[in-house]
């Protein structure tokens, strides 16, 4: 179900003329893997609580080597699911992200556009693996011996490290992954809460006003494309620059007139006229919403 709705969710919003079918089944795959860790935390939650009685003991069939095998399974789900959303963010992705780029941007062979992504991958190989050293040897708790040498010590870190099968390495690596998606989390979240109020009191431009702006769009594209076009005329071949525009003006020209008739068809619809009518109730909704707002904001600051 997971791997239907990443799909329908990435064909949906990615672009038709510029699909590659790599970059496409990466971006499955990883949504899919990071919706599938998500889901993994309640599913480990039930395990436990569905061993247990509702006084905390464990039931008759859940024995010591049951509830280990059980543990042990969900723990190593952790690991390679966690193990592989590291190879995607610091290797996969980064690597057909730069592939493709050397790809629209010079014609050469494939040999040097794979080098050339290698090249800037290794930058995002070289943070994780920053990332993995210090999880592994800089959170540990080593205790002050003052006979002890040096030696003693990097051989404890070593016997640390392995005795956690590099778990806080690991650790580490994803929390710092989850701190950057708390932090947008939070900003987006603090943008929602005052921009939907703001939206729904000033209201939304009218379909018929966005048409205008659309045929003018068009317009101004279509002369751009007749000025490329007439540089072609004498039988002199269009340059790769002029080439790579003109392709993008015609997919920006068939995108505008899409519009147009999706914004003739709304214009049309009677949810248009609905919209229309509550509109007081919309003013309402969005003074409600910024006192929920300012309510938020009061509760922080007093806590």
């Amino acid at each position: 179900a997971i791997l239907i709705f990443c799909w329908v969710y990435v064909r949906k919003y990615q672009s038709r003329r510029e699909s590659e079918v790599i970059s496409t089944i990466t971006a499955i795959f990883a949504l899919a893997v990071a919706l599938i860790t998500s889901a993994l935390l309640p599913v480990d939650i039930f395990l436990v609580s569905y061993m247990k009685n509702q006084n905390g003991t464990f039931k008759v069939w859940a024995d010591a080597n049951v509830s280990r095998q059980i543990e042990d399974t969900v723990l190593y789900g952790y690991y390679t699911l966690y193990s592989i959303i590291l190879f995607c963010v610091f290797l996969w992705i980064p690597f057909v992200y730069f592939y493709y780029e050397e790809k629209e941007d010079d014609d050469g062979n494939t040999c040097s556009q794979v080098k050339t992504a290698l090249k800037y991958t290794l930058g995002f190989i070289t943070i994780c693996a920053v990332l993995l050293l210090i999880g592994a040897f800089v959170p540990l708790d080593i205790p002050n011996k003052k006979n002890s040498t040096e030696w003693e010590k990097v051989k404890l870190l070593f016997e640390e490290f392995g005795s956690s099968h590099g778990l806080t390495a690991l650790s580490f690596s994803i929390s710092s992954l989850t701190v950057i998606g708390m932090l947008a989390a939070i900003t987006y979240t603090a943008y929602g809460m005052s921009a939907l109020p703001l939206n729904l009191i000033k209201g939304t431009t009218s379909a018929s006003y966005e048409r205008l702006e659309n045929t003018e769009d068009i317009e101004e594209v279509e002369q751009h494309l007749l000025r490329i076009k007439s540089k072609c005329r004498d039988g002199r071949p269009l340059s790769s620059r002029d080439r790579r525009t003109l392709q993008q003006l015609e997919e920006r020209l068939r995108t505008l007139r899409r519009r147009e008739r999706h914004l003739e068809s709304i214009e049309k619809s009677w949810w248009t006229k609905f919209c229309e009518a509550i509109r007081p109730l919309k003013i309402v909704w969005g003074v409600f919403f910024i006192i929920v707002a300012l309510l938020f904001t009061v509760s922080l600051f007093l806590s």
